[in-house]
């Protein structure tokens, strides 16, 4: 490919039906650890490395918001083992990119409960969103100890808040009221929903935003989805007639 030739040119994507946020459903580490008779952690790791190569290829062909599911509020459930060395993993993950995003113009953003986070990750966090707090070219939202339910119970608690307090009448309460009370507050709603590891589920991810979303299920394990199979996903989403709910006219 000549060096002057944009991946959406080799691939042919069409500019005028292009996702401006995609959300990803991580799956598939812990079993593609187990194939190779390996530590599930050693299979977050490898997924670490997938995470990097679709940062870059959504910032290089201008998705405007990217939203990757990895850590949710059932993952504490897991093995207090494996929940440490994960958060020790996205601790070195985040300083080892800081220097990468604020190169590539990418601000990060993390939505969920992120108070249960340690602290030394938490601070980890707080610093690299500060530190690219300015970044334009593309948000990578990160879904760290979230789940969509909570999110929404949240939203709930903060709404009944304020109309408590008088601030809100109850009958001016609209979908945009709700969509301004939650972790993606000011971002368009996700126009293509990716998940890989071949299950056929939400897993209680963005239930509220992804309403209209396009969605795309991938038998690929995570460590093994290929920058490739993304852009391929992009160019099935173009392929597709959103009606929205609606008939379409001739």
């Amino acid at each position: 490919m000549n060096s002057n030739t944009s991946l959406s040119d080799k691939f042919d994507l069409n500019a005028s039906n292009f996702p401006s946020h995609i959300a990803i459903i991580m799956d598939g580490n812990g079993r593609w650890a187990k194939k190779r008779l390996m530590n599930r952690i050693n299979g977050h790791e490898k997924g670490a490395d997938t995470v990097r190569m679709v940062v870059r290829t959504a910032r290089e062909i201008g998705v405007r918001f990217l939203t990757l599911y990895a850590f949710s509020t059932e993952n504490w459930q897991r093995p207090k083992s494996e929940v440490m060395a994960l958060m020790e993993l996205l601790k070195r993950f985040l300083r080892s990119e800081a220097k990468e995003m604020i190169e590539n113009n990418i601000q990060l953003n993390a939505i969920g409960q992120i108070e249960r986070l340690p602290k030394d990750v938490l601070s980890t966090l707080t610093e690299t969103m500060n530190r690219t707090k300015s970044n334009t070219g593309m948000t990578l939202n990160l879904a760290l100890s979230y789940g969509s339910r909570a999110e929404i119970v949240r939203m709930v608690q903060k709404l009944a808040k304020e109309v408590l307090s008088g601030g809100i009448e109850p009958e001016s309460i609209t979908s945009e009221t709700i969509a301004d009370h939650l972790y993606t507050s000011g971002m368009k709603d996700p126009d293509l929903l990716i998940r890989t590891g071949g299950e056929m589920r939400i897993s209680n991810f963005l239930l509220w935003q992804i309403a209209y979303s396009e969605i795309i299920v991938t038998d690929t394990l995570w460590p093994d989805f290929t920058r490739e199979e993304f852009i391929h996903s992009i160019i099935d989403y173009q392929g597709r007639e959103r009606r929205f709910g609606k008939v379409k006219t001739a």
